[in-house]
């Protein structure tokens, strides 16, 4: 989804368009960010030397995804151990075509040198079909090849495209009712990668996406929007639920005004992360919660929430850093035209909640820097950046996924708050 500009969450309702589609002028959800949409201030006279910036951070920075092969990518994740990657992207139409609207899935393996190093990626291929629009994309923490996405399956109606509304000046997406999550197999095989059809998990009403499956694959926590409730408060509505795949149950965790979204579990599986827009002021705030299960093992609630973040920026696509001891997420701390990673300590070192801590600058970049994911050993950072070079006919550098090396003594700051 698009990245933020300037009055965040702006919706446009009408009486027919509600019961198709929820349209909102919102700049971020938990997708991945254009490069060409209004709102960004210009880029700055002098570049950030981000190599130099971020030393004693990240390190060994590559580009994955090429300008020319597609107009933007992003929200890129790892599999269980860092071989693939999934992540959603915009391909460059054929001469004389037009550009695709709507993000398609992809995954690829990760491509290493002799010394373990990432170097690229190597064959690609497109899970999704044609004309769907897709979103969220994650891998099955113990089932090789087996992942989970957003995807309407089909194209969208037409009123519910996403895209820059003449007129308004303003940047739309679409949370249109087709969209499921739905499960697709990678398998290897000796004539190569084969790759299953698209499969619906489960059916439910109104908008269902940004799905992640528990550390031990019995639980996927989603979003769901609500299609009431967003018509009532007069901006997009979800709330957050989890779905037992043992039993079949789905299970609402955090319910509250405003859009709860992007939650994933924490790497025990305790605790879950979200962002929420709750206070209605166009700002998101960043929360953990504390789970509750009952002796078969089932999520049935939450325990305790805590809020972290409660300032004046937007903050949101918070990931847990494999120690369970801070999270890493997207910001406007440092300006609504130029968003960066941030770290901010979550738990203490004896489980607890931190609720005082101090957010401290991971990326520094011109341009958007965010939805940035650790790999499960917690040695490499990729996230989605414009800090690309700048291709002939592109106003600026599009959104593309980026990789870096993690340093450990970083996480060891971040960790402690200092």
């Amino acid at each position: 989804m698009s990245s933020p500009p300037p009055g965040l969450w702006l919706l446009s309702f009408g009486m027919m368009t509600i019961r198709r589609t929820l349209l909102a002028a919102i700049a971020l959800s938990a997708g991945s960010v254009s490069a060409s949409q209004p709102g960004h201030s210009s880029t700055p006279e002098e570049p950030i030397d981000w190599r130099s910036e971020e030393v004693g951070i990240l390190s060994h920075h590559l580009q994955l995804t090429p300008r020319d092969e597609y107009i933007k990518a992003g929200e890129a994740y790892f599999n269980h151990d860092a071989s693939w990657v999934i992540f959603q992207a915009v391909l460059n139409p054929s001469e004389g075509e037009p550009a695709q609207t709507d993000y398609s899935m992809f995954a690829a393996p990760l491509v290493r040198n002799e010394d373990g190093r990432v170097t690229g990626l190597g064959e690609t291929v497109q899970l999704s079909g044609p004309g769907a629009a897709t979103t969220c994309g994650w891998w099955h923490p113990s089932e090789p090849g087996l992942v989970l996405y957003g995807s309407t399956l089909v194209a969208p109606e037409a009123t519910n495209q996403p895209g820059y509304q003449r007129g308004t000046g303003r940047y739309k997406w679409a949370f249109p009712v087709e969209m499921e999550i739905v499960t697709q197999t990678i398998q290897q095989t000796e004539d190569g990668l084969v790759v299953t059809d698209p499969k619906v998990i489960f059916s439910r009403d109104g908008y269902d996406a940004e799905g992640s499956w528990s550390p031990d694959g019995r639980h996927v926590l989603y979003a769901n929007v609500d299609m009431e409730k967003s018509a009532v408060l007069g901006r997009p509505d979800a709330d957050l639920w989890v779905f037992d795949t043992k039993t079949g149950l789905h299970t609402l965790l955090v319910e509250a005004d405003g859009y709860d979204g992007g939650p994933f579990f924490s790497p025990d599986g305790n605790w879950i992360t979200y962002r929420s827009d709750r206070r209605g002021d166009n700002l998101l705030q960043l929360f953990i919660a504390e789970l509750d299960r009952d002796d078969s093992g089932r999520i049935t609630g939450v325990k305790r929430e805590v809020q972290l973040t409660d300032n004046q920026h937007v903050n949101w696509a918070p990931f847990w850093h494999p120690s369970g001891r801070f999270l890493i997420y997207s910001t406007s701390e440092v300006s609504h035209g130029n968003y960066e990673v941030f770290a901010i300590p979550a738990l203490d070192a004896s489980g607890e909640p931190v609720v005082d801590g101090v957010p401290q600058r991971v990326t520094s970049a011109t341009g958007f820097d965010g939805l940035s994911v650790f790999s499960p050993d917690g040695r490499l950072m990729m996230w989605t950046s414009q800090r690309g070079p700048l291709r002939e006919g592109d106003a600026r550098p599009t959104s593309q996924v980026w990789i870096a090396e993690f340093d450990p003594e970083a996480a060891s700051r971040f960790a402690e708050g200092g």
